[in-house]
């Protein structure tokens, strides 16, 4: 039962990762950019429904939606002032601008909140589910932590190949200069593609919380970084592949702390990423592209 145990809480904080996957996986595979803010995004948006939930009085839901709210806001804010002037600069301008939006929001973090931490309520009071005559446990935050990845990716997808909206992030993602002679306003469907993402890292991050209850403006740093590495794992720029990647991470990351080592779980884990990476360069569902000359 230990085992089971594990493995479902592997899997459930692969599913937050794999939600914050899927806003680097959109980003990068539309607009052709890494957006390393997006774990301080995370930040924000637990942050923002912590604020609402504990010191204005209101519930988990409002909590909630106000994160999304501003999470979103924030992310076309990012997407406009940091990362529109540099669309035709090197890659190694855009990554240095992302490093320094990540900072900015970290420390604007620290002179808003301070540095201590602060417990997070969680957003979902719900008993556990007893499993096998009540040896196994499972925590209503899991259960619902998973069911929201797979609804999040269902309709991302279905959003992605079913409309209008999705169709052109497809074309520009395919060929900027082709959708923008097609008629599709290529700024503003990035926009809408990093807005889509902060969203989605506004739910991740009060998940996230809500597992692991302790919120300081670092909070979102190494989860990005480990949602950047599920992306890459899955391949980078698919959204199965983000789901699939953050998921296998999880579970690889929660079965090292319990049967290795809690100080070398992260080592492992990026271990395995080089090791899938010899071998399969492009991740476990990326596709080779070939470059225009």
């Amino acid at each position: 039962m230990s085992f089971l145990s594990y493995l479902i809480n592997g899997i459930s904080l692969g599913s937050v990762y794999a939600i914050i996957a899927l806003g680097y996986t959109m980003v990068y595979g539309i607009a052709k950019m890494l957006n390393f803010a997006h774990g301080d995004v995370i930040m924000v948006g637990a942050f923002a429904a912590f604020t609402v939930i504990s010191t204005m009085g209101g519930n988990p839901i409002v909590g909630i939606l106000v994160a999304v709210v501003v999470c979103t806001v924030l992310g076309v804010v990012i997407e406009r002032v940091a990362y529109r002037p540099l669309r035709g600069a090197s890659p190694l301008a855009v990554l240095i601008t992302a490093i320094g939006v990540s900072y900015l929001l970290q420390n604007v973090a620290l002179l808003i909140f301070g540095s201590n931490s602060r417990q997070f309520t969680s957003v979902i009071d719900i008993p556990p589910l007893k499993l096998a005559g009540g040896q196994l446990s499972i925590s209503s935050v899991t259960i619902v932590t998973i069911i929201s990845s797979i609804v999040i990716m269902a309709v991302l997808t279905a959003f992605i190949n079913k409309t209008k909206m999705g169709q052109a992030m497809l074309a520009v993602s395919e060929d900027r200069g082709a959708a923008t002679l097609m008629g599709i306003d290529v700024n503003r469907t990035i926009a809408v593609t990093f807005a889509i993402g902060s969203a989605l890292a506004a739910i991740a991050g009060v998940l996230l919380c809500s597992a692991y209850p302790s919120l300081t403006p670092y909070t979102g740093s190494m989860p990005g970084i480990k949602a950047f590495v599920a992306a890459v794992f899955g391949g980078i720029g698919s959204i199965p592949g983000a789901m699939i990647g953050g998921i296998i991470l999880g579970i690889i990351e929660n079965l090292s702390k319990a049967y290795i080592s809690s100080q070398l779980a992260d080592a492992i884990v990026f271990s395995v990423l080089i090791i899938v990476l010899l071998v399969r360069p492009t991740g476990i569902l990326g596709k080779k592209i070939q470059e225009k000359v």
